[in-house]
């Protein structure tokens, strides 16, 4: 039988691409407001801090022993580390550990958290190339542009499918942010993003795996590749977004092309950026900031018969592991987080360590926790009550959790995360000192004066 090739008219789209490609290659630097400018400071800095916090971390280890076995050139730093790499692999481990501890910033309206595969592959390009922090901030804010602009028209049906959309999308932020600071022009920079979109990757099902990390870094290597290729002269189709077989129509039932469109190059995407306080799923923050505050109230654990956790559906699909085996399945345990507010008022990465994960104390606390779906909360909310054993209610709702927009991190908790972060690998004055060229990055003439303190 024949099959019907022809192409129903509801699959014809706007040129995303090209559009996506001139708006990259053209729009003027540091094209965009001082506060739209700040927040690209504090996605560096943010992403940064994770960066070199899981410099030791064994999912760190692991890679870097597979990279060594390439023999690679040492081009870039690792950040956090001494040794240095050639650039695509510097773009992955980073990729990787500013993921790892799953404490990176959020992109709240798609679950992106753009800054790894970004930052990860244009800091590896500008180190090798002696880029200037103008340089590496213009492309930031444009690579996390093209990412979240994409995941905006995509989501939520793209990740319904499976995929996890900061790999899947990071992939063409990291291209556009490296084809930015190679200077191409429009022509090379939408071959750049064709080379990208045969090349998405990550899968939900990794989740609470070291797998997890990987997408963000494989998705910045690959980017970056992408980048070079197509300076160099490789080709790809140039609808590779939006073609009826291109990587949008392929991956997605939903496409909002508009996402793209509407005003680009005025609203920047970095601006709906979000930092997040505790270090691990973002659907979890509203529980655990629930359990901190009735912790700060006066319950404690030996007082609790129950807590009863009500919450979104997608809470339970993404964190319902009821009895995680290790600090990575913690990370995906609403309960963990819940025990982890309640016994220490905090869930910073000490917190998600294995020891703490399988600690009895915290099995048991973590064991009282009762959590049901109720459809009338949102995502970010949370209804959190302690029922004690004298029979008194203690009860807190969480509208939004601090960390997001209607709650944000201050500069000041950035900084109390970056030093957290980074003090035991750096040293304090070291990490000092990193912390003010973060902040200083727009006026540094060669980003390799900040690389070099962030090697220990």
């Amino acid at each position: 039988m024949a099959r019907n090739t022809q192409v129903p008219a509801e699959h014809n789209a706007p040129p995303i691409t090209r559009i996506l490609a001139e708006y990259v290659a053209g729009h003027a630097s540091r094209g965009w407001s001082d506060v739209v400018d700040h927040e690209a400071h504090r996605t560096f800095l943010n992403w940064l801090g994770c960066a070199v916090g899981a410099a030791r971390h064994e999912t760190a280890l692991a890679a870097l022993a597979a990279v060594r076995v390439l023999q690679p050139a040492p081009q870039a730093s690792i950040l956090g580390r001494t040794e240095k790499v050639d650039i695509a692999n510097a773009a992955l481990l980073n990729g990787i550990t500013s993921h790892t501890f799953d404490f990176d910033d959020t992109h709240l309206k798609t679950i992106i958290h753009p800054a790894g595969p970004v930052a990860s592959a244009v800091l590896a390009l500008a180190e090798y190339s002696g880029a200037s922090g103008r340089a590496v901030l213009d492309a930031l804010v444009l690579g996390i542009d093209v990412a979240c602009r994409l995941g905006n028209t995509v989501y939520p049906e793209h990740y319904d499918r499976g995929w996890h959309i900061t790999g899947s999308t990071g992939v063409f932020g990291a291209a556009a942010g490296c084809a930015r600071l190679l200077g191409l022009d429009a022509q090379h920079t939408a071959m750049a993003l064709g080379i990208a979109a045969s090349q998405p990757v990550g899968l939900r099902e990794q989740f609470g795996t070291m797998t997890k990390p990987l997408h963000p870094g494989s998705a910045a290597r690959t980017g970056l590749m992408a980048a070079l290729m197509a300076r160099h002269g490789y080709t790809a189709s140039p609808r590779a977004i939006e073609a009826p077989r291109g990587w949008a129509q392929v991956l997605s039932t939903k496409h909002a092309w508009n996402e793209v469109t509407d005003e680009l190059g005025e609203r920047f995407e970095i601006s709906f950026n979000s930092y997040k306080p505790f270090a691990c799923g973002i659907v979890i923050h509203p529980s655990i900031d629930a359990c901190v505050q009735l912790r700060a109230r006066g319950v404690a654990p030996q007082q609790i018969e129950r807590i009863e956790l009500k919450v979104h559906p997608l809470v339970l699909e993404l964190t319902g592991k009821r009895e995680p085996a290790d600090g990575l399945q913690g990370k995906f345990s609403v309960y963990h987080g819940c025990a982890a507010g309640l016994l220490f008022g905090r869930a910073a990465e000490e917190e998600f360590a294995d020891a703490i994960v399988t600690r009895p104390d915290v099995v048991a606390v973590r064991r009282k926790v009762v959590a049901t779906v109720d459809d009338r909360i949102g995502a970010a909310s949370a209804d959190v009550t302690a029922v004690l054993t004298d029979g008194r209610r203690e009860h807190v709702f969480i509208e939004h959790a601090i960390g997001s927009l209607q709650r944000p991190m201050s500069d000041a908790d950035l900084e109390r995360k970056f030093l957290g972060l980074s003090d035991a690998i750096l040293g304090a004055q070291r990490a000092g000192e990193l912390l003010a060229a973060c902040w200083s990055l727009g006026t540094s003439a060669d980003v390799r004066s900040l690389t070099a303190l962030a090697r220990p």
